[in-house]
Protein backbone atom coordinates (compact mmCIF):
# COMPACT_ATOMS: atom_id res chain seq x y z
CA UNK A 1 0.00 0.00 0.00
CA UNK A 2 0.87 3.39 -1.27
CA UNK A 3 -0.03 6.10 1.77
CA UNK A 4 -0.55 9.60 0.73
CA UNK A 5 -2.09 12.51 1.92
CA UNK A 6 -5.30 12.28 0.38
CA UNK A 7 -5.38 8.64 -0.55
CA UNK A 8 -4.01 5.14 0.08
CA UNK A 9 -3.33 3.08 -3.36
CA UNK A 10 -3.71 -0.83 -2.91
CA UNK A 11 -1.81 -3.01 -4.92
CA UNK A 12 -2.92 -6.70 -5.60
CA UNK A 13 -2.16 -8.97 -8.55
CA UNK A 14 -4.97 -10.90 -10.03
CA UNK A 15 -5.41 -14.67 -10.14
CA UNK A 16 -5.10 -16.13 -13.65
CA UNK A 17 -7.60 -15.93 -15.64
CA UNK A 18 -9.36 -13.04 -14.38
CA UNK A 19 -10.31 -10.21 -16.47
CA UNK A 20 -9.72 -6.37 -16.02
CA UNK A 21 -13.68 -5.63 -17.00
CA UNK A 22 -14.02 -7.60 -13.84
CA UNK A 23 -12.47 -5.50 -11.50
CA UNK A 24 -13.24 -2.44 -12.77
CA UNK A 25 -17.40 -3.43 -12.49
CA UNK A 26 -16.35 -3.84 -8.78
CA UNK A 27 -15.72 0.10 -7.41
CA UNK A 28 -19.23 0.45 -5.96
CA UNK A 29 -19.13 -2.64 -4.25
CA UNK A 30 -15.54 -2.47 -2.30
CA UNK A 31 -16.63 1.53 -1.70
CA UNK A 32 -19.42 0.25 0.00
CA UNK A 33 -17.78 -2.56 1.74
CA UNK A 34 -14.80 -0.17 2.86
CA UNK A 35 -17.79 2.35 3.80
CA UNK A 36 -16.20 4.72 1.74
CA UNK A 37 -17.06 7.99 -0.44
CA UNK A 38 -15.41 6.51 -3.33
CA UNK A 39 -13.06 4.58 -4.93
CA UNK A 40 -10.90 4.59 -7.97
CA UNK A 41 -9.62 1.27 -9.33
CA UNK A 42 -6.41 1.73 -11.89
CA UNK A 43 -6.27 -1.37 -14.19
CA UNK A 44 -3.92 -1.96 -15.10
CA UNK A 45 -1.25 -0.17 -13.22
CA UNK A 46 0.87 1.47 -15.76
CA UNK A 47 4.31 -0.64 -16.53
CA UNK A 48 2.89 -3.38 -13.52
CA UNK A 49 1.19 -6.52 -13.91
CA UNK A 50 -0.99 -5.03 -11.13
CA UNK A 51 -4.11 -3.26 -10.78
CA UNK A 52 -4.52 -0.29 -7.74
CA UNK A 53 -7.31 0.53 -6.02
CA UNK A 54 -7.38 3.96 -4.60
CA UNK A 55 -9.55 4.67 -1.30
CA UNK A 56 -10.09 8.36 0.11
CA UNK A 57 -8.07 8.54 3.71
CA UNK A 58 -10.55 8.82 6.74
CA UNK A 59 -8.47 11.99 7.76
CA UNK A 60 -7.19 14.11 4.76
CA UNK A 61 -4.68 15.96 5.05
CA UNK A 62 -3.85 19.72 3.59
CA UNK A 63 -1.30 20.26 0.85
CA UNK A 64 0.27 23.57 1.01
CA UNK A 65 1.83 25.67 -1.27
CA UNK A 66 4.79 26.92 1.05
CA UNK A 67 5.18 22.88 1.71
CA UNK A 68 5.76 22.64 -2.14
CA UNK A 69 8.01 25.40 -2.95
CA UNK A 70 10.27 25.26 -0.30
CA UNK A 71 11.00 21.58 -1.54
CA UNK A 72 14.63 20.82 -3.36
CA UNK A 73 12.56 19.96 -6.67
CA UNK A 74 11.18 23.56 -6.73
CA UNK A 75 14.41 25.30 -5.56
CA UNK A 76 16.21 23.64 -8.00
CA UNK A 77 14.33 23.91 -11.26
CA UNK A 78 15.71 26.32 -13.81
CA UNK A 79 13.16 27.44 -15.54
CA UNK A 80 11.53 30.62 -14.50
CA UNK A 81 8.15 29.04 -15.27
CA UNK A 82 8.20 25.80 -12.43
CA UNK A 83 5.07 25.51 -11.43
CA UNK A 84 4.28 24.09 -7.66
CA UNK A 85 1.25 21.95 -8.57
CA UNK A 86 0.83 19.32 -4.87
CA UNK A 87 2.15 15.99 -4.16
CA UNK A 88 1.14 12.73 -5.89
CA UNK A 89 -0.63 9.92 -4.15
CA UNK A 90 2.47 8.60 -2.71
CA UNK A 91 3.21 12.49 -0.85
CA UNK A 92 5.83 13.03 -3.07
CA UNK A 93 6.17 16.79 -4.37
CA UNK A 94 4.93 17.31 -8.02
CA UNK A 95 6.74 20.08 -10.05
CA UNK A 96 6.15 20.74 -13.65
CA UNK A 97 7.43 23.21 -16.33
CA UNK A 98 4.89 24.96 -17.65
CA UNK A 99 7.68 25.93 -20.80
CA UNK A 100 7.91 22.17 -21.62
CA UNK A 101 4.23 21.84 -21.82
CA UNK A 102 4.17 24.04 -23.38
CA UNK A 103 0.42 25.12 -22.69
CA UNK A 104 -2.04 24.07 -20.09
CA UNK A 105 -5.71 23.35 -20.26
CA UNK A 106 -7.44 23.11 -16.74
CA UNK A 107 -11.56 21.90 -16.51
CA UNK A 108 -13.60 21.33 -12.89
CA UNK A 109 -16.46 22.19 -11.72
CA UNK A 110 -17.69 24.66 -8.78
CA UNK A 111 -15.63 23.53 -5.43
CA UNK A 112 -13.40 21.29 -7.59
CA UNK A 113 -10.09 23.00 -6.51
CA UNK A 114 -9.69 24.61 -9.88
CA UNK A 115 -9.34 28.44 -9.26
CA UNK A 116 -6.99 27.60 -6.31
CA UNK A 117 -5.14 25.58 -8.62
CA UNK A 118 -4.59 28.54 -11.10
CA UNK A 119 -3.65 30.90 -8.09
CA UNK A 120 -0.43 28.35 -6.82
CA UNK A 121 0.25 27.99 -10.53
CA UNK A 122 0.50 32.19 -10.51
CA UNK A 123 2.35 32.32 -7.38
CA UNK A 124 4.95 29.67 -8.14
CA UNK A 125 5.91 31.93 -11.14
CA UNK A 126 5.65 34.75 -9.29
CA UNK A 127 8.11 33.31 -6.50
CA UNK A 128 10.57 32.57 -9.15
CA UNK A 129 10.75 35.33 -12.29
CA UNK A 130 10.83 39.24 -11.82
CA UNK A 131 8.92 41.62 -14.31
CA UNK A 132 11.64 41.35 -16.48
CA UNK A 133 12.09 37.91 -17.24
CA UNK A 134 8.03 37.21 -16.90
CA UNK A 135 5.37 39.04 -17.52
CA UNK A 136 1.78 38.49 -17.38
CA UNK A 137 -2.11 38.78 -19.29
CA UNK A 138 -4.71 37.89 -17.12
CA UNK A 139 -8.78 37.36 -18.85
CA UNK A 140 -10.98 36.77 -15.84
CA UNK A 141 -14.31 37.70 -17.71
CA UNK A 142 -16.10 36.68 -14.12
CA UNK A 143 -14.50 39.77 -12.36
CA UNK A 144 -13.77 37.49 -9.15
CA UNK A 145 -10.93 34.92 -9.92
CA UNK A 146 -7.84 37.19 -11.02
CA UNK A 147 -8.60 40.68 -9.44
CA UNK A 148 -6.44 40.11 -6.57
CA UNK A 149 -3.67 40.73 -8.68
CA UNK A 150 -4.06 44.18 -10.55
CA UNK A 151 -1.81 46.36 -9.86
CA UNK A 152 1.78 43.94 -9.88
CA UNK A 153 4.76 44.80 -11.83
CA UNK A 154 4.62 41.84 -13.82
CA UNK A 155 1.57 42.56 -15.57
CA UNK A 156 1.24 44.03 -19.66
CA UNK A 157 -1.98 45.25 -18.84
CA UNK A 158 -5.29 45.66 -15.95
CA UNK A 159 -6.59 42.29 -15.78
CA UNK A 160 -8.91 42.12 -18.59
CA UNK A 161 -12.80 41.07 -17.56
CA UNK A 162 -14.48 42.60 -21.34
CA UNK A 163 -14.53 39.71 -23.51
CA UNK A 164 -14.49 41.84 -26.59
CA UNK A 165 -10.94 43.58 -25.24
CA UNK A 166 -10.04 39.46 -24.03
CA UNK A 167 -10.26 39.05 -28.06
CA UNK A 168 -7.77 42.12 -28.63
CA UNK A 169 -5.06 40.97 -26.00
CA UNK A 170 -5.15 37.75 -27.81
CA UNK A 171 -4.55 38.87 -31.27
CA UNK A 172 -2.21 41.24 -29.76
CA UNK A 173 -0.32 38.03 -28.32
CA UNK A 174 -0.59 36.27 -32.05
CA UNK A 175 1.00 39.70 -33.37
CA UNK A 176 3.35 39.35 -30.83
CA UNK A 177 4.28 36.07 -31.63
CA UNK A 178 5.05 36.73 -35.22
CA UNK A 179 6.93 39.50 -34.60
CA UNK A 180 9.47 37.53 -31.96
CA UNK A 181 9.43 34.87 -35.04
CA UNK A 182 10.99 37.67 -37.11
CA UNK A 183 13.39 38.48 -34.43
CA UNK A 184 14.24 34.94 -33.37
CA UNK A 185 15.01 34.58 -37.85
CA UNK A 186 16.94 37.59 -38.10
CA UNK A 187 19.24 36.50 -35.32
CA UNK A 188 19.80 32.99 -36.94
CA UNK A 189 18.41 31.37 -33.20
CA UNK A 190 16.02 28.39 -32.84
CA UNK A 191 14.20 29.55 -29.67
CA UNK A 192 13.84 32.82 -27.02
CA UNK A 193 16.67 31.42 -24.65
CA UNK A 194 19.11 31.62 -27.89
CA UNK A 195 17.83 35.02 -28.96
CA UNK A 196 18.40 36.34 -24.98
CA UNK A 197 21.68 35.02 -24.62
CA UNK A 198 22.72 36.77 -27.91
CA UNK A 199 21.12 40.11 -26.69
CA UNK A 200 22.55 40.22 -23.08
CA UNK A 201 26.08 39.91 -25.07
CA UNK A 202 25.12 42.07 -26.88
CA UNK A 203 24.21 44.72 -24.07
CA UNK A 204 27.29 43.86 -22.22
CA UNK A 205 29.75 44.17 -25.46
CA UNK A 206 27.84 47.74 -25.74
CA UNK A 207 28.01 48.51 -21.96
CA UNK A 208 32.05 47.84 -22.42
CA UNK A 209 31.93 50.16 -25.19
CA UNK A 210 30.29 52.74 -23.60
CA UNK A 211 32.68 52.58 -20.69
CA UNK A 212 35.78 52.90 -22.46
CA UNK A 213 34.32 56.54 -23.94
CA UNK A 214 35.21 59.01 -22.27
CA UNK A 215 32.51 60.28 -19.57
CA UNK A 216 29.77 62.75 -20.49
CA UNK A 217 28.69 65.74 -17.94
CA UNK A 218 24.88 64.27 -16.36
CA UNK A 219 22.30 67.02 -17.93
CA UNK A 220 20.63 66.44 -15.02
CA UNK A 221 22.83 67.42 -12.95
CA UNK A 222 23.13 70.85 -14.55
CA UNK A 223 20.23 73.91 -13.92
CA UNK A 224 17.84 73.37 -16.29
CA UNK A 225 18.78 77.07 -18.64
CA UNK A 226 22.37 76.73 -18.67
CA UNK A 227 23.93 76.37 -21.99
CA UNK A 228 26.42 73.72 -20.52
CA UNK A 229 23.06 71.31 -20.03
CA UNK A 230 21.81 71.79 -23.36
CA UNK A 231 25.02 71.25 -24.83
CA UNK A 232 25.72 67.89 -22.31
CA UNK A 233 22.06 67.20 -23.83
CA UNK A 234 23.05 66.65 -27.75
CA UNK A 235 26.54 65.34 -26.96
CA UNK A 236 24.65 62.33 -25.24
CA UNK A 237 22.12 62.27 -27.89
CA UNK A 238 25.05 62.03 -30.65
CA UNK A 239 26.59 59.18 -28.98
CA UNK A 240 23.25 57.13 -28.39
CA UNK A 241 22.69 58.14 -32.09
CA UNK A 242 25.99 56.77 -32.82
CA UNK A 243 26.03 53.22 -30.83
CA UNK A 244 22.19 52.83 -30.23
CA UNK A 245 21.46 50.54 -27.24
CA UNK A 246 20.40 47.07 -28.11
CA UNK A 247 16.98 46.36 -27.32
CA UNK A 248 18.39 43.64 -25.07
CA UNK A 249 16.59 40.12 -24.15
CA UNK A 250 12.96 40.03 -24.10
CA UNK A 251 10.47 38.31 -21.35
CA UNK A 252 8.51 35.26 -21.20
CA UNK A 253 5.06 35.80 -21.62
CA UNK A 254 2.32 33.74 -19.66
CA UNK A 255 -1.52 33.98 -20.75
CA UNK A 256 -4.20 33.24 -18.05
CA UNK A 257 -7.54 32.77 -18.72
CA UNK A 258 -10.28 32.33 -16.26
CA UNK A 259 -13.03 31.51 -17.43
CA UNK A 260 -12.98 30.03 -21.23
CA UNK A 261 -16.77 29.69 -21.21
CA UNK A 262 -17.62 33.54 -21.11
CA UNK A 263 -14.98 34.81 -23.75
CA UNK A 264 -16.57 31.28 -26.38
CA UNK A 265 -20.06 32.97 -25.36
CA UNK A 266 -19.18 36.29 -27.22
CA UNK A 267 -16.25 35.95 -29.17
CA UNK A 268 -16.23 31.81 -29.71
CA UNK A 269 -14.66 32.04 -33.23
CA UNK A 270 -11.95 35.21 -33.06
CA UNK A 271 -10.91 33.34 -29.49
CA UNK A 272 -10.73 30.40 -30.52
CA UNK A 273 -8.60 30.93 -33.33
CA UNK A 274 -6.34 33.11 -31.66
CA UNK A 275 -5.74 30.48 -28.99
CA UNK A 276 -5.47 27.57 -31.22
CA UNK A 277 -2.62 30.15 -33.38
CA UNK A 278 -0.46 30.45 -30.64
CA UNK A 279 -0.89 26.87 -28.74
CA UNK A 280 0.32 25.65 -32.27
CA UNK A 281 3.42 27.61 -32.53
CA UNK A 282 3.99 30.21 -29.47
CA UNK A 283 6.71 27.49 -27.79
CA UNK A 284 9.59 29.35 -28.94
CA UNK A 285 8.73 32.46 -29.22
CA UNK A 286 8.39 32.72 -25.25
CA UNK A 287 4.35 32.53 -25.16
CA UNK A 288 2.41 30.19 -22.95
CA UNK A 289 -1.03 29.58 -21.90
CA UNK A 290 -3.18 28.62 -18.94
CA UNK A 291 -6.73 28.40 -19.88
CA UNK A 292 -9.26 26.86 -16.96
CA UNK A 293 -12.91 26.50 -17.63
CA UNK A 294 -15.85 25.05 -15.43
CA UNK A 295 -18.24 23.81 -18.14
CA UNK A 296 -16.23 21.30 -20.10
CA UNK A 297 -18.43 20.92 -22.82
CA UNK A 298 -17.46 20.26 -26.75
CA UNK A 299 -18.46 24.03 -26.97
CA UNK A 300 -15.75 25.23 -24.78
CA UNK A 301 -13.04 22.96 -25.11
CA UNK A 302 -13.84 22.44 -29.20
CA UNK A 303 -11.81 19.62 -31.16
CA UNK A 304 -9.32 22.26 -32.40
CA UNK A 305 -8.27 23.79 -28.85
CA UNK A 306 -8.15 20.73 -27.26
CA UNK A 307 -5.95 19.15 -30.03
CA UNK A 308 -3.38 22.07 -29.21
CA UNK A 309 -3.08 21.40 -25.21
CA UNK A 310 -1.15 17.76 -24.67
CA UNK A 311 -1.20 18.75 -21.20
CA UNK A 312 -4.28 18.96 -19.54
CA UNK A 313 -6.02 18.81 -15.99
CA UNK A 314 -9.03 17.43 -15.06
CA UNK A 315 -10.79 18.13 -10.94
CA UNK A 316 -13.76 16.55 -10.17
CA UNK A 317 -16.29 16.80 -13.41
CA UNK A 318 -20.12 15.97 -13.40
CA UNK A 319 -19.98 13.49 -15.78
CA UNK A 320 -18.27 10.85 -16.92
CA UNK A 321 -19.02 12.71 -20.43
CA UNK A 322 -16.65 16.22 -18.62
CA UNK A 323 -14.21 13.83 -17.95
CA UNK A 324 -13.55 12.51 -21.80
CA UNK A 325 -13.90 15.78 -22.88
CA UNK A 326 -11.15 17.42 -20.69
CA UNK A 327 -8.79 14.07 -20.63
CA UNK A 328 -10.06 11.69 -23.06
CA UNK A 329 -11.13 9.10 -20.39
CA UNK A 330 -13.62 8.26 -17.68
CA UNK A 331 -12.24 9.25 -13.97
CA UNK A 332 -12.16 12.73 -12.93
CA UNK A 333 -16.14 12.55 -12.08
CA UNK A 334 -15.01 9.89 -9.37
CA UNK A 335 -12.46 12.51 -7.65
CA UNK A 336 -13.03 13.79 -4.09
CA UNK A 337 -12.74 17.51 -5.11
CA UNK A 338 -10.89 20.42 -3.20
CA UNK A 339 -7.62 20.15 -5.35
CA UNK A 340 -7.70 16.49 -6.05
CA UNK A 341 -7.21 16.18 -9.85
CA UNK A 342 -6.00 14.04 -12.74
CA UNK A 343 -3.17 15.14 -14.80
CA UNK A 344 -2.36 14.20 -18.53
CA UNK A 345 1.47 15.21 -18.83
CA UNK A 346 2.57 15.87 -22.49
CA UNK A 347 3.67 13.08 -24.01
CA UNK A 348 1.70 10.69 -21.88
CA UNK A 349 -1.67 9.36 -22.29
CA UNK A 350 -1.97 7.82 -18.61
CA UNK A 351 -3.31 10.16 -15.88
CA UNK A 352 -1.44 11.05 -13.44
CA UNK A 353 -3.26 11.59 -9.95
CA UNK A 354 -1.79 14.98 -7.80
CA UNK A 355 -3.07 16.59 -4.72
CA UNK A 356 -2.86 20.17 -5.88
CA UNK A 357 -1.68 22.42 -3.43
CA UNK A 358 -3.55 25.10 -1.38
CA UNK A 359 -2.84 28.83 -1.12
CA UNK A 360 -5.35 30.94 0.73
CA UNK A 361 -6.66 34.58 -0.73
CA UNK A 362 -5.23 35.96 2.35
CA UNK A 363 -1.83 34.69 1.20
CA UNK A 364 -2.14 35.80 -2.72
CA UNK A 365 -3.08 39.44 -0.80
CA UNK A 366 0.00 39.49 0.77
CA UNK A 367 2.33 38.20 -2.11
CA UNK A 368 0.74 40.98 -4.24
CA UNK A 369 1.00 44.04 -1.70
CA UNK A 370 4.88 42.61 -1.39
CA UNK A 371 5.87 43.15 -5.88
CA UNK A 372 3.37 46.46 -5.42
CA UNK A 373 5.90 47.20 -2.92
CA UNK A 374 8.71 46.27 -5.23
CA UNK A 375 7.41 48.85 -8.20
CA UNK A 376 4.59 50.06 -10.27
CA UNK A 377 3.48 48.33 -13.45
CA UNK A 378 4.54 49.52 -16.77
CA UNK A 379 1.48 48.59 -18.93
CA UNK A 380 1.50 48.33 -22.71
CA UNK A 381 -1.13 50.45 -23.82
CA UNK A 382 -1.18 49.38 -27.33
CA UNK A 383 -2.42 46.32 -26.71
CA UNK A 384 -6.08 47.04 -26.04
CA UNK A 385 -5.71 50.06 -28.51
CA UNK A 386 -5.23 47.43 -31.90
CA UNK A 387 -9.00 48.44 -33.23
CA UNK A 388 -9.08 51.97 -32.53
CA UNK A 389 -6.01 51.92 -34.86
CA UNK A 390 -8.16 50.48 -37.29
CA UNK A 391 -10.97 52.23 -37.72
CA UNK A 392 -8.58 55.34 -37.53
CA UNK A 393 -6.71 53.58 -40.93
CA UNK A 394 -10.27 52.86 -42.50
CA UNK A 395 -11.46 56.50 -42.37
CA UNK A 396 -8.40 57.67 -43.81
CA UNK A 397 -6.64 56.98 -47.08
CA UNK A 398 -4.88 53.46 -46.78
CA UNK A 399 -1.29 55.71 -47.36
CA UNK A 400 -1.97 58.38 -44.48
CA UNK A 401 -1.90 58.27 -41.01
CA UNK A 402 -3.01 60.78 -38.15
CA UNK A 403 0.24 60.15 -36.29
CA UNK A 404 2.68 60.69 -39.55
CA UNK A 405 3.92 64.26 -39.04
CA UNK A 406 4.52 63.15 -35.52
CA UNK A 407 6.27 60.19 -36.54
CA UNK A 408 8.71 62.06 -38.79
CA UNK A 409 9.44 64.54 -35.71
CA UNK A 410 10.43 61.14 -33.60
CA UNK A 411 12.75 59.79 -36.35
CA UNK A 412 14.20 63.50 -37.30
CA UNK A 413 15.54 63.82 -33.78
CA UNK A 414 17.77 60.16 -34.26
CA UNK A 415 20.27 59.24 -36.70
CA UNK A 416 19.07 55.76 -36.54
CA UNK A 417 15.16 54.39 -36.34
CA UNK A 418 14.13 50.58 -35.90
CA UNK A 419 10.06 49.70 -36.32
CA UNK A 420 10.71 48.79 -32.56
CA UNK A 421 12.35 52.03 -31.22
CA UNK A 422 9.45 53.99 -33.04
CA UNK A 423 6.51 51.66 -31.84
CA UNK A 424 7.93 52.64 -28.09
CA UNK A 425 8.37 55.99 -28.55
CA UNK A 426 4.72 56.95 -30.02
CA UNK A 427 2.89 53.88 -28.24
CA UNK A 428 1.41 52.49 -30.72
CA UNK A 429 1.24 48.83 -31.96
CA UNK A 430 4.21 46.98 -33.90
CA UNK A 431 2.07 46.61 -37.66
CA UNK A 432 1.65 50.10 -37.23
CA UNK A 433 5.04 51.42 -36.75
CA UNK A 434 6.17 48.80 -39.43
CA UNK A 435 3.98 50.46 -42.15
CA UNK A 436 5.23 54.21 -41.18
CA UNK A 437 8.72 52.63 -41.33
CA UNK A 438 7.59 51.00 -44.95
CA UNK A 439 6.36 54.45 -45.95
CA UNK A 440 9.52 56.41 -44.49
CA UNK A 441 11.93 53.91 -46.58
CA UNK A 442 9.54 54.51 -50.09
CA UNK A 443 9.72 58.25 -49.52
CA UNK A 444 13.82 58.44 -48.94
CA UNK A 445 12.74 59.28 -45.12
CA UNK A 446 15.06 56.43 -44.07
CA UNK A 447 17.43 54.05 -45.34
CA UNK A 448 16.65 50.36 -46.49
CA UNK A 449 16.61 47.55 -43.77
CA UNK A 450 19.80 46.21 -42.91
CA UNK A 451 19.65 43.00 -41.39
CA UNK A 452 18.46 43.50 -37.59
CA UNK A 453 19.96 46.59 -37.18
CA UNK A 454 18.38 49.90 -36.61
CA UNK A 455 18.01 51.71 -40.39
CA UNK A 456 19.60 55.31 -41.12
CA UNK A 457 17.78 58.24 -41.16
CA UNK A 458 18.22 60.29 -44.36
CA UNK A 459 16.19 63.37 -42.95
CA UNK A 460 17.62 66.37 -40.09
CA UNK A 461 14.45 68.12 -40.11
CA UNK A 462 10.45 67.24 -40.56
CA UNK A 463 9.30 68.28 -43.87
CA UNK A 464 5.87 68.95 -44.53
CA UNK A 465 3.41 66.67 -44.65
CA UNK A 466 -0.27 67.06 -46.58
CA UNK A 467 -2.92 64.24 -46.44
CA UNK A 468 -3.33 62.93 -49.87
CA UNK A 469 -6.02 64.70 -52.20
Amino acid sequence: AHLGPVVTMFEFVPGPGVKISRIENLEDDIAMALEAERVRIVAPLPGKGAVGIEVPNRVRQTVYLREILGQPTFLKAKSKLALGMGMDIEGVPYVVDLAKMPHLLVAGSTGSGKSVSVNAMIASILFRATPEEVRLIMIDPKWTELSLYEGIPHLLLPVVTDPAKAALALRWATEEMDRRYELLSKARVRNLAGYNAQAREEVAAWEARQAALPELPDPSTLPPLDPAREEAEEALKRRLAEDPRPEGPLPLIVIVIDELADLMMVASREVETYIARIAQKARAAGLHLIVATQRPSTDVITGMIKANFPARIGFRVASNHDSKTIINQPGAEQLLGMGDMLMIPPNQSTPLRLHGAFVSDDEVRRLVEHLKRQGEPIYDETILQARDDEREESEEDDDYDPKWDEAIRVVSERERISVSMLQRRMKIGYNRAARMIERMEREGIVGPADGAKPREVLISAPPPTTPPA
